[in-house]
């Protein structure tokens, strides 16, 4: 049995689609719980109503509070002025507007190609993947932080690199993993958006240290060493080198830095490749899976950061290896290891994520070879050579059902930046009672479990 051919047909699949994803959503894996936009509201609430001090903030039963630099949460300060619905109700719409200008870099204007009816049932597939899914019931701000960063990407790729920096800038000045985006400006020799990026971020963070000087000394002297602030380095949501590392019961900080220096090296070679070839897509995608490889903590919600990694594959035609890695990371494979990760099984199973990732890393597609494309350090223009129909978008595909369906899984990521072109937390529904967060919790956070875990 075929899909559908008529509108109407198409139309009534769509709706059964958006239903059922609805529903798996709402009920097998269990909502967040917005978790962590309560640990954001309830801190900047604390700070500014009741005189409290950001980093001594923590949910009500649970021991988990405020673990971003001080600019993120004089970001936040807004949420002071509504209340907590209006919250969770702004904070949605603020990641679905991040989304939308994550897929339009990612996908251009590609999408037209596939028609409404591919582009409807990919976005019901993507509403399955796991670390966005995550990321929208935490509400969490991964999403508006890659849209930063993919702002300054688009704008290398397309050679407007006047305000680059900036996205990159402010990323890192809310949250720490962003800021190795800064790292690739450097590996790509653009010293000027290195140095936008650095002055945003050094200029962000001075801000905060103006507005709070006794909470910056705390922050940058003592909570950001205190990783335990964070969860437990073991905690199988925990999918960086750093987690596996904890799983096999090494937890020192010296292994830890020998352990990722040679990801960072494969990162620095094969990022050197992409941007030489003009292939900034894949230089951000190779950037974001080393900074979750790298990180010692990397929750499962962290790997948005690899929505570039699939938009590359599916641009080199690698369909049915982005639909593999999509389906993986669909399953919530690694939570059947929750209680026990020891053993073969559990060394694979509990970190498959982080295999998965560190794969993006070796092999990820970098694009044409340097003779097709402009040099490095020009950029372009409207008299730029044309660039070879291979790195463009995939073409339309029929007749195929696996193809199929891998395209309409990823109708929304082809195209570099959307120019077609190369250049130089809480496991529980709103109906349970508030938990401990996920990520370090003693108890299971997944779709296997229907019982909160005791904080």
């Amino acid at each position: 049995m075929g899909l559908p051919r008529t509108d109407r047909g198409q139309l009534l699949l769509v709706l059964a689609l958006a239903t059922a994803v609805a529903v798996f959503t709402a009920t097998v894996p269990l909502l967040r719980g917005w978790f962590d936009l309560r640990v954001y509201y309830g801190t900047v609430d604390s700070w500014v109503h009741h005189g409290g001090r950001i980093y001594d903030y923590v949910v009500p039963g649970t021991t988990y509070g405020f673990t971003y630099p001080p600019f993120a949460a004089v970001c936040m300060l807004p949420m002071t002025l509504v209340g907590w619905h209006t919250a969770v109700v702004v904070a949605l719409l603020l990641n679905l507007s991040a989304l939308a200008l994550v897929l339009r870099f990612l996908a251009g204007r590609e999408w037209r190609r596939h028609g409404w009816f591919r582009c409807a049932v990919a976005l019901c597939l993507l509403a399955l993947f796991e670390p966005l899914r995550d990321t929208l019931s935490f509400g969490q701000v991964n999403l508006l932080l890659l849209a930063l960063v993919l702002t300054d990407g688009r704008l290398l790729a397309t050679g407007r690199e006047r305000w680059a920096g900036v996205g990159i800038g402010l990323a890192a000045a809310i949250k720490l993993t962003p800021a190795l985006f800064i790292g690739l400006l450097l590996v790509a020799r653009r010293w000027r958006a290195a140095a936008v990026a650095t002055v945003v971020a050094g200029g962000a963070t001075a801000l905060a240290a103006c507005v709070s000087p006794e909470t910056s000394r705390f922050y940058w002297t003592q909570a950001l060493w205190d990783t335990s602030r964070v969860g437990r380095l073991a905690y199988v949501s925990n999918q960086s080198v750093q987690g596996i590392l904890a799983r096999l019961g090494e937890t020192s900080h010296p292994v830890w830095m020998l352990a990722v220096l040679p990801v960072l090296a494969v990162w620095v070679w094969r990022t050197h490749l992409a941007v030489t070839a003009g292939d900034w897509l894949a230089a951000f995608a190779l950037t974001g899976a080393a900074a979750c490889l790298v990180s010692p903590i990397t929750w499962v919600h962290h790997l948005v950061w690899l929505l570039p990694s699939l938009a590359v594959l599916l641009r080199a035609g690698r369909r049915r290896v982005a639909f593999a890695v999509y389906a993986v990371l669909c399953t919530s494979v690694v939570w059947l290891w929750f209680h026990d990760a020891s053993g073969i099984d559990g060394f694979l199973g509990s970190n498959a994520y982080t295999w998965i990732t560190l794969g993006l890393l070796l092999r990820l597609p970098v694009g044409q070879s340097r003779e097709t494309l402009p040099p490095l350090n020009r950029s372009v223009s409207s008299t730029a050579p044309a660039p070879r129909p291979a790195a463009h978008a995939i073409a339309p595909v029929s007749g195929q059902s696996d193809s199929s369906v891998a395209a309409a899984a990823g109708a929304t990521t082809t195209g570099p930046f959307g120019e077609g072109r190369s250049a130089s937390s809480e496991p529980t529904g709103s109906t349970l009672a508030p938990a401990a967060k996920p990520q370090s919790s003693s108890a299971r956070a997944s779709s296997y479990t229907a019982k909160p875990p005791p904080s």
